[in-house]
């Protein structure tokens, strides 16, 4: 399993590239970061990558997952997982709905898809929270949450999206060791965007420094 990026490049309206042309690889069960200053557009190759991309601005290159080219395929169809800095949990719903959501269609039955959220929140320390309001949830846990919901949709990649910048800085380690050691137990290709250096030194993998501008 891989996330292949091939020749990947980004432009604003008025035609200036955001940054040079982007080729890389990311095995399976690595995490690739990426850093840079505000601006350089970070977050919006990861917007490209998993289908996002604004109107106000035109993608070239090709994105594969597995030899598979997903480029022109909806959001929703391509298994990339994507976890932004805010834990976006949907209010209305208990914590165990909100993990209940990312399981796939196939995973058929009640009972079934209850146990499945049950060894979820046990796997992120969230035991017996099924029923809380996501709103009684420390930020860490709430965290957690998130991402156990991500992973429970069994993405083919994942992008983080400064993931652990509003945490405080226990939190920030633990989160880190969390995320970055499912990521390796589920050998699942992921792209961290980040503008600290400790989550790059704790993903362990490459570091890319985008530059503005590029032919």
């Amino acid at each position: 399993m891989s996330l292949d990026l091939d020749a990947l490049s980004i432009r604003a309206m008025n035609g200036q590239p955001l940054f040079a042309p982007l080729s890389l690889t990311i095995p399976a069960g690595e995490v690739v970061t990426v850093m840079g200053p505000s601006g350089v557009g970070k977050s919006t190759l990861l917007d490209a990558i998993g289908g996002h991309l604004g109107h106000g601005f035109h993608f070239s290159g090709a994105v594969r997952l597995n030899g598979r080219d997903v480029t022109s395929l909806p959001a929703e169809a391509r298994r990339i997982g994507l976890m932004f800095q805010d834990a976006l949990l949907f209010p209305h719903m208990s914590v165990g709905d909100n993990l209940a959501f990312g399981l796939p269609c196939s995973l058929r039955g009640r009972a079934k898809r209850r146990a499945a959220v049950e060894t979820a929140l046990t796997q992120a320390g969230l035991e017996g929270l099924y029923d809380r309001d996501p709103a009684t949830l420390s930020g860490g846990q709430r965290a957690r949450a998130a991402l156990m919901r991500t992973l429970l949709a069994e993405p083919a990649a994942l992008l983080l999206d400064e993931p652990f910048s509003k945490l405080d800085a226990g939190l920030r380690e633990d989160m880190r060791s969390f995320t970055f050691e499912h990521v390796r137990s589920c050998a699942i290709p992921t792209l961290l965007v980040t503008h600290d250096p400790e989550d790059a030194a704790a993903a362990g993998g490459p570091v890319i420094a985008l530059k503005a501008g590029g032919a």
